[in-house]
């Protein structure tokens, strides 16, 4: 069944298309979208894809999520679509209102709230990390900069935390850690190369940047977080509640796909992710996070040098690169997108925005550890900012 009404939104001259589809699986594929006049800073931009859009969420569940969502803010205009269910049991529809974990996209947090440090002229990103932790990294050659960018050589705990994916995740669903029992996990291995030398991602890094915040801040990480950038962003849906292990309000379920083929997906969403923290811990929706990447790019969050900053860019491979706690994407168009991913049990995330911070999207899907469904959720980009342009 598919339906459509037109119709005009809040502003004025404003257009309303709504498209209602309903699959044989009984999941819903909802997209709405808002077009008005855009500033001289979009206009450039081709239409979103809303058809390659809900093409892209069905896809991904269709390789094993049990739903996807997808939101695109482009100043006064908003495309949104879903597919699929927040909750298996209930099997209550995703909607794009709910709120999720963030995973990695935390990252961008982490490290706005050290650049605004520098901003203040409390932290010199050029220091070595022992200058303000001393004695906690092995190396007094490893600084801020090289933290920021995963560039430090410090070994990702993580790769053996989780080498199992389901009973890993078991053994650290409610467990709580200290910052510095994670950073003595990773210093139980050897480092994976020399300060500087190479780009390797680690989550130990963003647990090093944590430690630096509430040293420097004299704050927990999530007062810091809340006084810096979810407040002044009046960020609704955005939380950090670590160690509680509870999603507030209206939520997605997410659900771990485990290792071994054709045993059941695992309801992830209740955990403390102590073992992420300021790597990875935060919960947020998808219009915060575009709300989020917007202000950071369009200078809202940090001074025009510390942004610059931010915005130096190491090669990871053909199509990305890594800034400090950002990420570039480059689309088939042509066109560079900046923000991050994100991956936590039970959920996938890109949150992207132009390098003026006009168009942002974000899309998310309640699985993880399913490449397939990874790939397919990352084709909402080419949809998103290259339109009907966009190879397929």
């Amino acid at each position: 069944m598919v339906s459509a009404t037109v119709g005009r939104g809040a502003v004025l001259g404003a257009v309303a298309l709504s498209l209602l589809a309903v699959p044989a699986r009984a999941a819903t594929t909802t997209t709405t979208a808002t077009a008005a006049a855009h500033t001289p800073a979009t206009a450039a931009l081709p239409a979103p894809d809303t058809a390659g859009l809900a093409a892209v969420l069905r896809a991904t569940v269709a390789q094993g999520a049990p739903g996807a969502l997808a939101r695109i803010d482009d100043r006064n205009a908003s495309y949104r679509a879903t597919d699929g269910f927040a909750d298996r049991t209930t099997q209550r529809p995703l909607a794009t209102e709910d709120r999720f974990r963030i995973g990695s996209v935390t990252k961008t947090f982490s490290a706005v709230v050290l650049l605004q440090l520098a901003d203040e002229h409390r932290l010199s990103l050029d220091a070595p990390v022992d200058l303000y932790l001393p004695g906690l990294l092995p190396d007094d050659r490893i600084t801020v900069r090289q933290v920021l960018s995963h560039r430090s050589g410090l070994y990702d705990y993580t790769n053996d935390l989780f080498a199992d994916s389901v009973s890993g995740f078991e053994a650290v669903r409610n467990k709580v850690f200290t910052y510095r029992e994670l950073v003595a996990l990773s210093l139980r291995r050897p480092r994976t190369n020399a300060p500087g030398a190479a780009y390797a991602y680690s989550n130990t890094n963003f647990v090093v940047a944590g430690l630096l915040i509430e040293k420097l801040t004299g704050q927990s990480v999530r007062t810091a977080y809340e006084d810096r950038i979810f407040k002044p962003l009046n960020l609704r849906d955005t939380f950090y509640v670590h160690p509680d292990t509870a999603i507030p309000g209206p939520h997605a379920h997410g659900y771990l796909t485990p290792d071994r083929a054709g045993d059941p997906l695992v309801d992830a969403t209740d955990q403390t992710v102590s073992w992420a923290q300021s790597a990875g811990a935060i919960i947020s929706s998808a219009r915060d996070l575009n709300t989020f990447y917007s202000a950071l790019l369009e200078g809202r969050l940090l001074s025009r040098a510390q942004l610059a900053e931010m915005e130096r860019f190491t090669p990871v491979n053909g199509t990305t690169a890594y800034g400090l706690g950002l990420r570039r994407r480059d689309l088939s168009c042509g066109m560079s997108v900046y923000g991050h991913t994100g991956a936590v049990q039970g959920f996938y995330t890109y949150a992207f925005a132009t390098k003026d911070g006009a168009r942002s999207v974000t899309a998310v899907a309640n699985t993880s550890n399913n490449g397939a469904v990874l790939d397919r959720l990352g084709g909402v980009l080419e949809s998103a900012f290259c339109g009907k342009t966009a190879k397929k």
